[in-house]
């Protein structure tokens, strides 16, 4: 007895498809595996958008550090005035608002003129102290450390870079 071999029985019999439960298990499978990644793509552009802010700050700093060097260099300042206000020097205290400098070429001394960022979102310490050379209390008289804080505002927090440097009597 000979069987008789339909092909367009055979045909159907062998396609066989996904179900609707496997495609959406799949689905569920491949989503749990790309959120994770929107979330680090969005952190990335919050990164990148904060690194101008950054960028400004980091330059601001540099000014602030040149501009006391600059002081002693050209002796715009004698060395005894190379300090804040509050030490008898010329240099302001406290965080201030960025500003060009004035007549003498100098930041943050009393004589800048109008501001060059906006004070809400960006602020400028420098801080000159003198340094033990010793360790037991004795103060070095020619040099000073000179430690500059830039604040600035990103997505409505501050944030802080901070620059430190020497400076000494000697050219």
């Amino acid at each position: 007895m000979m069987q008789t071999y339909d092909r367009a029985e055979a045909a159907s019999t062998d396609q066989q498809g996904f179900s609707l439960i496997e495609v959406l298990a799949a689905m569920f499978i491949l989503m749990a595996g790309l959120l994770p990644l929107v979330g680090m793509f969005t952190i990335g552009v919050k990164q990148m958008s904060a690194s101008t802010p950054m960028l400004v700050a980091r330059e601001k700093a540099r000014e602030a550090i040149e501009s006391v060097h600059a002081a002693r260099d050209t002796e715009q300042a004698s060395w005894p005035t190379i300090r804040n206000l509050s030490d008898g020097g010329i240099f302001l205290d406290g965080p201030q608002a960025i500003k060009s400098p004035g007549a003498d070429g100098l930041v943050n001394t009393a004589d800048d003129a109008a501001a060059e960022l906006p004070a809400a979102q960006y602020l400028r310490e420098i801080d000159i102290s003198p340094l033990n050379f010793d360790g037991g209390g004795a103060v070095n008289p020619n040099l000073r450390e000179v430690q500059v804080t830039v604040s600035y505002k990103v997505y409505g927090s501050w944030r802080t870079y901070v620059m430190t440097t020497y400076v000494s009597s000697y050219s």
